[in-house]
This record gives C-alpha cells, sequence and structure tokens, in this order.
C-alpha cells in the first residue's frame, strides 16, 4: 500500500512538473522572441459580412454599453449586423434592445428568446438560424469592444485555414478592489502570455467564448453549437481543432469586461469552467490522441489544455498523500519534497497561469504597481484550488450518479443602468 502511495505522488508531482516546465517555455518564448502576428497588417481589404451576437439574460444594468460601442465601431456598416441574442430576460433588457432596434432599423437585428434550453449555448444555438453572414462574432453583454476591435478579429478569416479567432480580454473595473487587480494581472498573465506563445509557437490558441468569431461554415461544418455543455467555447476550439481548422489569437484585439468584485462570484465563476472543460475532457481527450491531423506538439499542448482543470484535485489529492504517509510513519521519499511540491504548484499553477507568467505579463504590460501584488495571488490560487477541487467531485460524482443536468450560473454585474 505503501509502495502504490508513493508511485503515485512520483506520478502527481511528475505532471505538476510538466506543467511547470510548459509555463516556463512559454514565458520564455513571449519574452526573448517576437511575437507571431501574421493578420497585423491587414487593414484594407473586401471585407466579408459580420453578424455580432451579443448574448444576453438579464442584462439591463451592462448592455447599454456594448451597444454604444458595437455603433461606433470602424468596419463597414452595410458589411455589419449587429444581433442580440435577448435569452429570456424578465428586466428592462428586451425594452433597451428593442429602443435602440428603433433607433437603427436594419443595423439592430434582435433575436427574442422567451422559452428553449436554458444557458448561453443553447441560445446562441437557436439564434444561429438566423444568421446568413460570412462571420459570427460573440460578445457577452458585460463587454465593451474598442473601436477596431471588429476589423482586427475578422482579419484572420483571409485565411483560409482559420476557423475561428479569439481577441484579448482587459478588465475595465480592475481598480475596485484587491480581487479585480489580481484578476487584472491573471488577465495579463493568460492573454498577454499564455495565449500569445501558444500562437507564436503555432500550438492550440483557445477560443474563449467572448470577445472571438467563428468562421460560419466551420461551425456549420461542425454541427453548430453544443447546447449540452457549459464551455461551449472550448468544446468548440476542441472540435474544430479535430477537423483541421485552425484558431487564431489576436492579442492587440482587446475588448473590455467586468470580471468578479467578490471571493464568491469568483468561485462559482471558475466552478462553472472547470465543469464545462471537465465536460471538453470526457468528450475529445481519446479524440486528440488519435488524431493524424495534429503533430505530436500539438498533441500534447492540447492534452495539457484539456487535463488543467484536474490539477487542482490533485494537488490536494498531493498533500493527502503526504500526511498520509507521516501517520503511516513512513518517512518522505526524499527530503524537502513537501516544499518542492509547494513551490511548483504555486509556480504553476495559481490561478492557471504561472506565477512567472503573470510576472512576465506585468512586465509587458507596463504594471508595474500592480507586479507588487503578485505574492498575494496566492489567495487566488487557494480559491482556484478549492471551487474547482469541489465542482470537479460534484461532477464525477453526484452529477453523474444522479443524473443532475448542468446549470448556468450567471455572473453578477456591478455596473449601475
Amino acid at each position: 500500500m505503501i509502495l502504490a502511495i508513493e508511485m503515485l505522488l512520483y506520478a502527481i508531482i511528475g505532471l505538476v512538473s510538466v506543467y511547470a516546465f510548459r509555463h516556463y517555455v512559454f514565458t520564455w518564448i513571449r519574452l526573448f522572441r517576437p511575437p507571431r502576428d501574421p493578420y497585423r497588417d491587414i487593414d484594407a481589404a473586401d471585407w466579408p459580412t459580420v453578424t455580432v451576437q451579443i448574448a444576453a439574460h438579464n442584462e439591463e444594468r451592462v448592455i447599454r454599453y456594448c451597444l454604444d460601442a458595437l455603433l461606433t465601431v470602424d468596419y463597414p456598416l452595410d458589411r455589419l449586423v449587429i444581433m442580440p441574442v435577448n435569452d429570456r430576460s424578465v428586466d428592462a433588457t428586451r425594452e433597451i434592445i428593442d429602443a435602440y432596434v428603433e433607433r437603427y432599423p436594419g443595423l439592430i437585428r434582435p433575436f427574442h428568446r422567451t422559452g428553449g434550453k436554458p444557458g448561453k449555448a443553447a441560445a446562441l444555438k437557436d439564434a444561429a438560424a438566423f444568421v446568413d453572414s460570412d462571420i459570427l462574432i460573440v460578445f457577452d453583454a458585460d463587454y465593451v469592444p474598442s473601436r477596431g476591435l471588429i476589423r482586427q478579429l475578422v482579419a484572420p478569416f483571409f485565411d483560409p485555414e482559420v476557423g475561428a479567432v479569439m481577441g484579448r480580454v482587459v478588465p475595465l473595473n480592475a481598480d475596485r478592489g484587491l480581487l479585480t487587480r489580481l484578476l487584472d494581472i491573471e488577465r495579463s498573465g493568460g492573454y498577454q502570455v499564455d495565449q500569445q506563445a501558444r500562437m507564436t509557437l503555432q500550438l492550440v490558441p483557445q477560443y474563449g467564448g467572448t470577445t472571438g468569431g467563428v468562421r460560419l461554415a466551420a461551425l456549420n461544418a461542425i454541427g453548430g453549437w453544443s447546447d449540452d455543455v457549459l464551455a461551449e467555447d472550448t468544446e468548440l476550439t476542441y472540435r474544430l481543432l479535430l477537423r483541421g481548422w485552425k484558431t487564431a489569437y489576436q492579442n492587440r484585439a482587446e475588448c473590455y469586461e467586468e470580471v468578479p468584485e467578490n471571493w464568491q462570484v469568483r468561485s462559482r465563476q471558475i466552478a462553472r469552467w472547470a465543469k464545462g472543460h471537465n465536460q471538453s475532457l470526457a468528450r475529445h481527450f481519446w479524440g486528440v490522441i488519435g488524431s493524424r491531423r495534429l503533430r505530436g506538439i500539438e498533441k500534447i499542448d492540447a492534452v495539457l489544455l484539456l487535463c488543467v482543470y484536474l490539477m487542482p484535485a490533485l494537488t490536494l489529492s498531493a498533500l493527502t498523500l503526504i500526511i498520509l504517509l507521516f501517520y503511516l510513519g513512513r518517512p518522505l521519499p526524499f527530503d524537502g519534497l513537501l516544499l518542492g511540491l509547494g513551490v511548483f504548484l504555486y509556480g504553476s499553477l495559481g490561478n492557471f497561469a504561472a506565477f512567472f507568467e503573470l510576472a512576465a505579463g506585468c512586465y509587458l504590460d507596463d504594471k508595474r504597481a500592480s507586479a507588487r501584488l503578485l505574492p498575494l495571488n496566492l489567495l487566488g490560487f487557494v480559491t482556484s484550488v478549492v471551487a474547482v477541487t469541489r465542482a470537479t467531485l460534484e461532477q464525477l460524482l453526484f452529477d453523474r450518479l444522479f443524473r443532475r443536468e448542468f446549470v448556468w450560473h450567471k455572473t453578477v454585474r456591478y455596473r449601475a443602468s
């Protein structure tokens, strides 16, 4: 029994070390290698038709900001349709949208959904039947796109192999408290470093569900949106990948979002992400392993990305095994194991972007004041470990055992209407 515990402990530490090495590589690539940005110079072109969908469920506080921003973008208006997807809202969301429709007939074409399966993916799937544009771009209602964002997101689609594009998300409420400042640092590490490194190395940039676009022909080719998952973005990334489509990342394509302002909301948000991500893991793990379309390095990156939300549970498992060995009177396999495990975990899993990725993101974004908060990233790390482990156990045990349906917990909005 003790030998089995030790071998399992070694396996977990080995996997954690792989993630740590991976994040070191991404950080080095981002700091010392020119970023790959093949679509940077596309400014004038025969632009394709675009439908911009705004996913909205009870969004009376924020949807005006998104609509106002989209009405000022520099994309040709004769090639653009704005489609608010009002999913069963019971507040003033519909009235607000309809008021904009009266002012901008033809440009804003709403999709009001009063019934059907709950969830963002289900709403997008129903609305997709009314889209006839070349490109579909999706925003959540709390996002505020920059003026040039649509062009920047559309530019990569001139490459016929690109099926989806992801832009960069930047918090607009970063100054509201400690949590928002830590999430601002996380976004820098996750997008400025991690996503851009994937793009530079031609690995697997991830479509993120908002501030991104998908080629309608590619979406139709893979069967449209999946309405039975919580993370339709991750699921879409892998279905496109396995069918030979590329996902491109545009680091200059910035969009501004509200991040959670209290820890409880953050915990629910990341738990939802974990459940949705693990659904994609169950569906696509063996497909990635057996794919003949992917290069070996792409398979490795795709598998590590799929498994990332398993790591918190493995973290707690490793700590439990160490404690168990202690009470069994068995010395640790080598001196300093507990310290080494802690250093690796904090360095490679804090908020799912490595500590050194976060530091690199602060450097690249010139956030020197924020860099002083880097040690407090441990708070986010602990919150993530607890929330994701709980969500994973619920998913593996109770959701499967009792066949419970996944519930979408909408993130709280903070701006005044």
